[in-house]
């Protein structure tokens, strides 16, 4: 078997991305104490310690950013390290997996941590019913071993070069066997941070968990309080106001008012996080492929990194790689806005002119109304003319967004290709949000499969390669741009040099990764 380690780096053909597994670094001049405050968007009033239910960055950072852990972790230079689980080994073939689990780890209410409680919080994504988004990922496992109290071995469908990074996920959250109910109720977790009080959708309040595994080097804070504020003027206000210390999303358009203020200062990162029209093929004409490249001849993609971002990001291709992942085609060339071209196809589908409703909300992505009346400026002189429809934010993720044809739609990107394709280009993925599957992307599902498996990274880059040509040229979603992070933050605040770019507030774990300054 191939063993990786916390120090180690994985040198063979496995590596679909450098796993390293290397703790924090030690910071200097880090203060203990005081509480940090948080004003954070995508709170919804359903919100619950249920994983499963997870998407968006006000759960994502109270849940796996401070209450809860996963198996591992990826740092803040893309890497991966080892959170419950120390270390892990492979066969050659990366179809069986062992994972070694931490001593002396426990659960907010005294339990002990062990192997018992990975697989039952990894079979809770499997149970009849449960719309987990990352069920298609634990199904591929077809069977989960307890080899020892603190060891599990798992046996995969098919080999997986990236299978340490999937279990990063933020919904695979590991609660405690037995109990996993009452964890969901109370929020019990193993993270560095034990609930006070939480009001889904409104607010949580946790206290520092003394003596935890993790150590002194993170978790400087000795409570958090990370505050709903879905609207962008809201964050604002408090932020400007001191009723918090720290907002995310912010507007491009709003920095040089944060900038102004001399107690405040503005963060900026550059990812995978990208801003999308996704259209859905299965339940309307969008099916047909000549529909979809008229469309994507009609949007003006420089005009929305220009006016929409305000050049904080770059031109999308309409695949979710970018920039930050290993095997991102770079020499590929966007779709070209060509009005001459949209008419060519929708001439090809039979029409000469195409009338199609697009819903958007700010809750989508910051600018996302900007962005669709930018489209709809630029397709009108390709033939297609596009109705904007403004939903409502409140209830947008459930009731617009895989549920209304053509829609706006916002993702933070993935660490490595295959756990981005796997979460939402899968035919079988939950969040596949144009439903693009079957004899349409037959190639590209192939693909999926062979490049998942294969362990030469030459070849696996030559895979990945043709599936974001296939993305760009037949595929269902249109993504016009990447978009860097910006979140604002008091100067009271103080955080490292490098911030992580997988997810929004430094992947979420400010509470594990900031301190007072």
């Amino acid at each position: 078997m191939t063993r990786i380690s916390r120090r180690g780096l994985l040198t063979s053909g496995a590596a679909a991305g450098v796993l390293a597994a290397s703790g924090l670094p030690l910071r200097a001049q880090t203060r203990k104490g005081g509480r940090l405050r948080a004003g954070l968007s995508g709170a919804h009033g359903t919100d619950s310690w249920d994983a499963r239910t997870h998407r968006d960055t006000f759960m994502m950072a109270c849940a796996q950013g401070a209450v809860f852990d996963c198996l591992t972790e990826v740092k803040a230079d893309g890497t991966l390290t080892g959170e419950l689980a120390t270390d892990w080994e492979t066969t050659p073939d990366a179809r069986t997996w062992t994972f070694n689990l931490r001593s002396g780890v426990r659960f907010h209410n005294g339990k002990a941590f062990g192997a018992d409680d990975v697989i039952e919080s990894l079979q809770l994504h499997l149970e009849d019913g449960t719309a987990s988004p990352v069920r298609n990922i634990v199904s591929a496992i077809t069977d989960m071993t307890k080899t020892g109290e603190r060891q599990v071995q798992f046996t995969l469908a098919q080999g997986n070069a990236d299978f340490p990074y999937l279990l990063s996920d933020y919904h695979l959250l590991i609660y405690p066997a037995g109990q996993i109910q009452a964890a969901i109720a109370k929020g019990i977790g193993t993270g560095l941070y034990r609930v006070q009080s939480f009001v889904p959708g409104e607010r949580l309040t946790a206290t520092r968990v003394p003596d935890h595994y993790k150590g002194d080097n993170v978790g400087h804070f000795d409570e958090i309080e990370y505050i709903a504020m879905n609207d962008a003027a809201e964050r604002m206000t408090a932020l400007h106001s001191g009723e918090v210390d720290a907002i995310n999303r912010i507007n491009p358009a709003a920095r040089a008012a944060v900038e102004a203020n001399a107690k405040l200062r503005v963060r900026e990162v550059s990812g995978n996080q990208h801003y999308s029209f996704p259209m859905l093929t299965k339940a309307s004409a969008l099916g047909d492929v000549n529909l979809r490249k008229a469309l994507k001849h009609g949007i003006d993609r420089q005009a929305m990194v220009d006016k929409v971002l305000l050049g904080h990001g770059r031109v999308g291709n309409d695949t979710p790689i970018g920039p930050a992942n290993q095997y991102f085609a770079a020499d590929l060339a966007p779709l070209p806005y060509d009005p001459d071209k949209a008419r060519y196809h929708l001439n090809r589908a039979g029409l000469d002119r195409l009338d199609i409703t697009l819903s958007a909300s700010n809750a989508a992505f910051e600018g996302a109304l900007d962005a669709a009346h930018l489209y709809q400026a630029s397709a009108a002189m390709g033939g297609i003319y596009i109705d904007v429809v403004s939903e409502r934010a409140d209830g947008y993720w459930s009731d617009v967004w895989m549920q209304k044809p053509f829609c706006a739609s916002g993702w933070s990107g993935r660490a490595t290709e295959d756990w981005m394709f796997a979460t939402a280009y899968d035919s079988a993925a939950p969040w596949n949000d144009s439903q693009w599957s079957g004899q349409d992307s037959a190639r590209f599902q192939s693909l999926l499969k062979a490049a998942r498996v294969e362990l030469d990274s030459m070849k696996r880059r030559e895979m990945y390669r043709e599936m974001q040509i296939i993305l760009r040229d037949d595929g269902g979603v249109i993504v016009p741009m990447f978009a860097n992070e910006l979140h604002a933050v008091s100067r009271k605040i103080a955080s490292p040099h490098m911030l992580g770019n997988l997810w929004q507030m430094d992947n979420a774990r400010m509470a594990e990764r900031w301190w007072m300054a």
